[in-house]
C-alpha cells in the first residue's frame, strides 16, 4: 500500500494522463467553439463532478468543514483567474502549431513554479530537486522545434505559438502556487477535503465568470457548447479528474516537485500527437523526451 505522503506520485501521473485526454477533446472542440468555448467546456462540464466529490468528502471523509477565510478566498481567486488565462493561451498555442508543441511551450512553467513557491510559499529546494527541474527544462527546450523563416534563420521563439505557450506557462505557474496556497490556508488534516474545497470554489468562479462574459458578448458560443454536449462532457469529466488529482497532489507535496513530475504529460502528448493527429517527431524531440523522463526519475527519487 502506498503511504499517504507518497500518494502524490501516482496522483500526479494520473493527472498528466487525464490532462492529455482533456487537451485532446478540447482541441477537437476548438474548431467549432473557438478558444473561449473550449475553455468554457472544461469549467462548466466539470462542475457536477467536483460538486459530487466535495459532498462525498464532507459526508464520508471523516473531517469537518474547514473555515473558508479571506486568505483562502484570495488564493482561490488568484488560482482561478490565472488558470483561465493559462488554458485559453494554451489552446491558442495549439492552434498556431501542433498539439504537442503547444503543450511543450507551456511547460516553461516548471522553473517559474519553483521560483514562485520559494518566494510566496517559503518552500525550499534540494540540490536533486533543482537538478531535476534543470534537466527536465532542458528536455522541454529540445522539444521546441526550430522552424526556419524565409531568410533561413531560426524563429522558433518568435512565432505566435511561442508567445502564447510561454505566456500560458507563466499563468499556469501562478495558478499552481495559488492552489497550493489555498490548500495550506484551509488548515485541515485531510488533503483530499482541502483539494475538493479549493477546486470546487475556484472552478465555480471560473464557470460563472466565463459563462456570464460569453452570454453577454458571444451567446452563440455557449449554445454551441451545449449542442456539443457529448464531447464537452467527456472533456469536462477528464478535466475535473485531472484537476482533482493535481490539486490533491499539491496538498501533499511541494508545488515544484508536483509540476516537475507532471512533465510526463509531454510524453503522453507526443503519443497522442503521433497516433491521433499524425504529427511527426524528429531525433531532437526524442532526445528532449528522454531528458524529461530523466528529470521525472530524479524528482521521484528525491521524494523518497
Amino acid at each position: 500500500m502506498i503511504p499517504v505522503s507518497g500518494l502524490w506520485i501516482p496522483l500526479t501521473v494520473f493527472a498528466a494522463a487525464a490532462q492529455t485526454v482533456r487537451n485532446t477533446a478540447q482541441r477537437h472542440l476548438t474548431a467549432e467553439l473557438g478558444t473561449l468555448g473550449a475553455t468554457l467546456v472544461r469549467f462548466l462540464y466539470g462542475m457536477p463532478v467536483l460538486a459530487v466529490w466535495l459532498c462525498l468528502m464532507l459526508l464520508f471523509g471523516g473531517s469537518p468543514q474547514p473555515a473558508l477565510t479571506l486568505v483562502f478566498g484570495g488564493w482561490v481567486v488568484v488560482a482561478a483567474l490565472s488558470q483561465m488565462a493559462g488554458t485559453a493561451l494554451l489552446l491558442r498555442a495549439m492552434e498556431e502549431r501542433s498539439f504537442a508543441i503547444g503543450l511543450v511551450y507551456s511547460k516553461s512553467e516548471v522553473i517559474q513554479v519553483a521560483l514562485f513557491s520559494v518566494l510566496f510559499l517559503g518552500e525550499t529546494l534540494s540540490a536533486m530537486a533543482v537538478g531535476a527541474i534543470v534537466v527536465a527544462t532542458l528536455g522541454v527546450v529540445l522539444l521546441t522545434p526550430r522552424r526556419p523563416s524565409r531568410e533561413g534563420t531560426s524563429r522558433s521563439w518568435a512565432d505566435p505559438a511561442a508567445f502564447y505557450g510561454l505566456a500560458s506557462g507563466s499563468a499556469f505557474a501562478i495558478s499552481v502556487v495559488g492552489y497550493r496556497g489555498a490548500n495550506l490556508a484551509l488548515h485541515t488534516g485531510s488533503p483530499f477535503l482541502a483539494a475538493a474545497e479549493t477546486l470546487f470554489w475556484s472552478q465555480l468562479l471560473q464557470a460563472v465568470l466565463l459563462s456570464a462574459w460569453l452570454l453577454a458578448r458571444h451567446p452563440a458560443i455557449v449554445l454551441g457548447a451545449l449542442r456539443q454536449w457529448r464531447v464537452s462532457m467527456f472533456a469536462g469529466i477528464a478535466g475535473a479528474s485531472a484537476s482533482l488529482a493535481n490539486v490533491t497532489a499539491l496538498a501533499l507535496a511541494p508545488a515544484s516537485q508536483v509540476r516537475t513530475l507532471i512533465l510526463i504529460e509531454v510524453v503522453f502528448s507526443y503519443f497522442v500527437s503521433r497516433r491521433v493527429f499524425h504529427e511527426s517527431m524528429n531525433r531532437r524531440e526524442l532526445a528532449g523526451i528522454v531528458l524529461v523522463m530523466v528529470g521525472v526519475v530524479l524528482v521521484v527519487s528525491n521524494a523518497r
